[in-house]
C-alpha cells in the first residue's frame, strides 16, 4: 500500500501541518509556502493524481512508477526530474538498493522512494535545524536528499573496505579460505560491482545540476552541490580502488595456492625419496640369487645399516633445504 507524507515549509520553517492531497491547490498558491510530497512505492493512479495537481510530465510520471531507472536528470518546461539510487551494504555481501526519484519546481518538491530502506528522517532533522531553506528554497532540499544518498555510498564503501582488509590478512594464514569463505568472497565482489554501476553515474547527475546556464536552483546552492559532487567522486574512486584491490587479492590468492601446493609436492617427493631407499636396498637383498652376505648375519646388518644411514642422510639434506 502506498504511503504519502506531505510536509509544509513556511518562511523556511518546517511546520507540523499534515495536509492531504486535496489541499494541495490551496497550499501551492501561497508564495511563502514550500510543499514537500514524499511517496513510498506509489502506484500508477496515485502518481497520476499527484501529476495532475502539479502538472508533471507524463514521461516523468511513467519513469517514477516503472522500476530500474538509471541515474539521470531530465529537464521539462515546468519542473526537473532527478533519478538516483540509495545503497546500503552488509558485511555478508547483501546490497540493499532503493530507487529515489525527485520532481522539483520553485515551490514544491516530490520524492518517490521505491522501498523503505532509504530513510528520510536524517534529512528531515537537518531541515529542522537549518535555516537555509528560506534562502535557497527547493534546491537546498534536493541537495539534502542527494547528500544523504551519497553519504550512504561512503558508508557502504567502508563496509567493503573493512571486509577486504580482513580478507587480505586471512590470505597469509596457514589455513586457506574454505568453500563458505570463497562463496562469501564472490558474493561481496559481485555486490561491489553492482554498487559501482549504481553510484558512478551520480557524478554526472550532480554535475548536470551544477550547470549555471540552466539556472535550475538558487545560485547559493552551487557550493552545496559541489560538496556532493566531491563526495560522489570520492565514492566512485573508492570503488575503483576496491575493484583493483580485489584483482590483486585474487592474483595473490592464486599465487599462494600454487605456493602451498608446491610445498606439499616437495614434502611428498622428499618422503617418497626417503622411503625409496630402503625399498631399493631390501629389494636388492631380497633377490633369490647368491650375493655378498647372502644367508649371513652381517649381510642383514649391512642392508639395515645402509637403509637407515642413507634415509637419515636424505632426511637431513631435505630438512636443511626446507623440503620437509
Amino acid at each position: 500500500m502506498s504511503n504519502v507524507t506531505i510536509r509544509v515549509f513556511r518562511h523556511g520553517t518546517l511546520t507540523d501541518d499534515e495536509p492531504t492531497i486535496g489541499s494541495l491547490p490551496s497550499l501551492l498558491g501561497d508564495a511563502d509556502t514550500l510543499v514537500w510530497i514524499d511517496l513510498v512505492s506509489p502506484d500508477a493512479p496515485l502518481m497520476t493524481q499527484i501529476g495532475d495537481h502539479l502538472g508533471l510530465h507524463e514521461l516523468a510520471v511513467a519513469d517514477a512508477v516503472s522500476a530500474h531507472q538509471r541515474p539521470k536528470v531530465d529537464r521539462y518546461d515546468t519542473h526537473l526530474f532527478v533519478s538516483a539510487h540509495a545503497v546500503s551494504a552488509t558485511s555478508h555481501g547483501h546490497l540493499r538498493e532503493t530507487e529515489v526519484n525527485v520532481f522539483a519546481d520553485t515551490d514544491w518538491l516530490v520524492t518517490v522512494r521505491k522501498g523503505t530502506h532509504f530513510d528520510l528522517a536524517p534529512v528531515i532533522d537537518r531541515m529542522r535545524r537549518s535555516g537555509e531553506v528560506e534562502r535557497l528554497g527547493v534546491g537546498f532540499l534536493v541537495w539534502a536528499v542527494l547528500d544523504d544518498i551519497v553519504d550512504g555510498y561512503l558508508d557502504a564503501v567502508q563496509v567493503f573496505d573493512t571486509y577486504y582488509d580482513r580478507v587480505s590478512e586471512a590470505l597469509f594464514e596457514e589455513t586457506p579460505l574454505d568453500l563458505h569463505g570463497q562463496r562469501e568472497w564472490f558474493t561481496m565482489r559481485r555486490a561491489l560491482v553492482r554498487m559501482h554501476r549504481l553510484i558512478a553515474p551520480l557524478r554526472e547527475v550532480v554535475n548536470e545540476l551544477m550547470r549555471r546556464e540552466h539556472r535550475s536552483f538558487h545560485e547559493g546552492t552551487f557550493p552545496w552541490f559541489q560538496d556532493v559532487y566531491d563526495h560522489a567522486i570520492r565514492a566512485t574512486e573508492a570503488t575503483d580502488q576496491l575493484r583493483d584491490l580485489i584483482t590483486t587479492i585474487a592474483e595473490a590468492n592464486i599465487a599462494l595456492r600454487d605456493y602451498r601446493q608446491n610445498q606439499q609436492v616437495k614434502k611428498v617427493t622428499g618422503w617418497a625419496a626417503i622411503v625409496a631407499v630402503p625399498t631399493l636396498i631390501t629389494g636388492w637383498y631380497g633377490m633369490n640369487v647368491p650375493y655378498p652376505g647372502f644367508g649371513q648375519t652381517w649381510g642383514m646388518f649391512t642392508a639395515a645399516g645402509l637403509s637407515i644411514g642413507v634415509s637419515a642422510a636424505l632426511y637431513v639434506i631435505f630438512r636443511s633445504r626446507d623440503w620437509l
